[in-house]
């Protein structure tokens, strides 16, 4: 009989993430996988991804729970929107197992829901720290609601342990998103170009930020990154934010920062292979985005790291911490465009893993016994 797998994705980013997971579960007659897609990615304004995910050849079940909003009050309600469609649907799959990745505010919704329905849940990067993002408390709540644990590092595992967990079914595995790089076939520098209709140039800067959500104002810090932009040098390539409270007036400040800059481009939506690709050809990453930290160490690419957003998550040596102020952005910027500096990290291990961790995650998926009782927690 098949294990029932239901897994959730909220964002480009999360799937990005699931891919090679979803291709390993789709592949194995022992799994009924689904997919149920929901938050931006039904949204026309972050580029309507479930269609892309859709393309990709995956059946999904479509949840409708965004608000068109920019405010922390929205967030709030996508949570309760999201809770009571999601009882609906997973009360009728009634799932094996539901599987959630990261840290999005929305997997409050279903992880509360998978409790009250008594579906365990697996969670694939617990453990990590996010200190200026509202995204460190989630994950450790839905760490705390999940029953596989699934962690990137070695740290990470051993924080899950601390807060309680059953070691047995805590399993450092990597990070999900580093099997692009080993899976997928990336494009060279005359193929990007032509995908993106762009000329690339040197230097090359990728940038990647979101709103600070631990902050009242969650901009609070983007004056000092934009004012440091207007005095690099070089290519510079936006990536949309997150579907936070702030990011539509982030998008716009993109927007007009881009369109007053030649060589300025801002993409909602890049797919896996794409972005990727970019990586490769980058000289320089800089924001807040967690890329920066996990996916730019495999290809030792010098990323700054603005802000206190990502406070506290470990990293390997291409990461250089900047203070959310001009003068430190710019000489981190300086440091990471340095040759002597760029020689460090090349080449280095990334510690986030070896781009096999979708096999390990769907053997342990598929594997793990789940007897009458396996949601009750034993105290430790």
């Amino acid at each position: 009989m098949s294990r029932i797998i239901a897994v959730i994705t909220t964002s480009r980013s999360d799937y990005n993430h699931l891919y090679w997971v979803l291709r390993e579960l789709a592949s194995r007659p022992e799994v009924d996988l689904r997919l149920i897609a929901m938050g931006s990615h039904l949204s026309p304004e972050f580029g309507n991804t479930v269609e892309q995910i859709e393309r990709d050849g995956f059946a999904v079940r479509r949840v409708e729970c965004l608000l068109s909003s920019d405010s922390d009050v929205g967030m709030a309600k996508t949570i309760g929107v999201a809770t009571l469609s999601l009882a609906d649907l997973l009360g009728e799959i009634r799932p094996d197992l539901l599987l959630l990745i990261a840290d999005r505010y929305e997997l409050l919704a279903p992880a509360s829901v998978a409790l009250a329905l008594r579906i365990p849940v697996a969670h694939i990067e617990g453990g990590e720290i996010s200190e200026g993002a509202i995204d460190n408390a989630v994950r450790n709540a839905v760490t705390k609601l999940s029953h596989i644990h699934f962690t990137s590092t070695v740290a990470a595992r051993e924080r899950v342990i601390a807060l309680g967990e059953d070691p047995a079914h805590v399993h450092q595995v990597g990070a999900a998103s580093l099997d692009h790089l080993r899976r997928s076939k990336l494009l060279t520098r005359d193929e990007v170009q032509r995908k993106l209709e762009i000329e690339l140039h040197h230097p090359l800067i990728l940038v990647g930020y979101h709103p600070v959500t631990v902050l009242r104002n969650t901009l609070a810090e983007v004056d000092a990154l934009f004012a440091a932009l207007e005095r690099i040098q070089g290519q510079l390539i936006f990536c949309y934010p997150n579907p936070d409270a702030g990011s539509r007036e982030l998008m716009q400040r993109s927007h007009a920062f881009s369109a007053s800059r030649e060589s300025s481009h801002v993409f909602v939506n890049l797919d896996p292979g794409t972005y990727w690709s970019l990586l490769r050809q980058a000289d320089l990453f800089i924001g807040n985005s967690s890329s920066g930290i996990i996916e730019a160490a495999s290809f030792g690419l010098p990323a700054v790291n603005v802000g206190i957003r990502q406070r506290g998550r470990e990293h390997g040596a291409n990461v250089l911490d900047a203070e959310a102020k001009v003068e430190s952005i710019l000489a981190c910027v300086r440091k990471g465009l340095d040759n002597s500096f760029r020689e460090g990290p090349r080449g280095m291990a990334n510690p986030y893993g070896d781009g096999h961790a979708a096999e390990r995650i769907a053997r342990l998926l598929i594997e793990t016994p789940l007897p009458e009782g396996f949601i009750i927690k034993k105290a430790r």
